[in-house]
């Protein structure tokens, strides 16, 4: 008879265990308990409130081990969004790679101005159909939260959807964009949504009642020191010093891409249209300048939650 093991299965953690467990392993994040409970909820499926009132649950067989793979990565400086692949955005879960940004609350607030443009658009007539291009777009966080939330909030309706083209110099991002869009959108709003690969406006044709936009805006050197915890966002997505072929234009202060996309977008405004951008709280004054100087009125910058100077926005004549 083939002889018996004397090896015991010891019991897996109960998910109490396994918070305070994954809380003391990551000491080096801002917020270890968060980043355990998120990991958790998505080895187990569960939301918060089942974590903590069925605290005393085992981990089902494989969760454990899956949860301490989790928290290793982690560990290594990883984001959670890149671990899990998704990250909430304006109410929304989007799924996210290392190929594009991790949307941040504070982009939230470009969402907000482009609705309250949209409000001011369609004020007078709700039949108008509105175009939108979405610059930059990487995971199409700002652009879908855009047509999605004006449906929902009553500023549009079913057939007055507006158009929307989401645009990005990376064909990996638009992937994710598109994998967005179709897991986001019903049938009706999803065919009025276009994904175009552009170097900004290149390859883009036609023109937009709004053009928002995310673009790379933080200096060369800047983006070095954030990317040295090992958070892995796609330096193509945060470097602003760059020309139109990609070359570092050496100015240090994050604009390259922004010296670009301005003047280009005000082109592709339609008569009145708005043009809304994210910028860092050290060049929005100086990008406020450059819409001003491509022939932009009724400028001004929004702050963010932090109040810090965070959207630049202004209206075509």
């Amino acid at each position: 008879m083939p002889r018996k093991s004397s090896l015991r299965t010891l019991p897996s953690l109960t998910i109490r265990e396994a918070r305070e467990w994954g809380r003391k392993a990551l000491p080096a994040s801002p917020t270890p308990q968060l980043d355990a409970d998120v990991l958790l909820m998505s080895v187990t499926g569960r939301d918060r409130t089942g974590l903590l009132f069925r605290g005393d649950d085992n981990l089902a067989e494989g969760e454990e081990a899956d949860f301490r793979a989790y928290i290793r990565v982690r560990q290594s400086g990883l984001p959670v969004a890149y671990i899990t692949g998704r990250k909430e955005f304006y109410g929304y879960g989007f799924f996210v790679t290392p190929d594009v940004l991790i949307p941040k609350p504070d982009t939230e607030l470009l969402v907000d101005k482009a609705l309250s443009v949209i409000g001011e658009k369609l004020s007078a007539s709700k039949k108008k159909i509105l175009t939108l291009c979405d610059m930059c777009t990487g995971s199409g966080c700002v652009g879908l939260s855009v047509v999605k939330s004006a449906l929902e909030q009553g500023l549009v309706s079913r057939e007055n959807v507006p158009s929307l083209v989401l645009a990005d110099i990376s064909g990996a991002a638009l992937e994710v964009a598109r994998s967005n869009a179709d897991s986001l959108c019903p049938p009706f709003m999803r065919e009025k949504v276009r994904l175009v690969r552009t170097n900004l406006f290149q390859a883009v044709t036609g023109s937009f009642d709004i053009i928002t936009a995310n673009p790379p805006y933080i200096p060369a050197d800047d983006v070095e020191n954030l990317l040295s915890d090992g958070r892995g966002e796609p330096r193509l997505a945060l470097n602003g010093d760059i020309d139109l072929m990609g070359n570092p234009t050496g100015k240090g202060d994050g604009l390259g891409v922004m010296r670009n996309l301005v003047p280009q977008a005000v082109e592709h405004l339609a008569p009145a249209g708005a043009l809304l951008v994210e910028a860092g709280e050290y060049n929005a004054e100086m990008t406020e300048y450059l819409f001003r100087d491509s022939g932009l009125h009724d400028t001004g910058i929004a702050r963010d939650m932090s109040g810090q100077l965070r959207v630049v926005y202004g209206k075509k004549r």
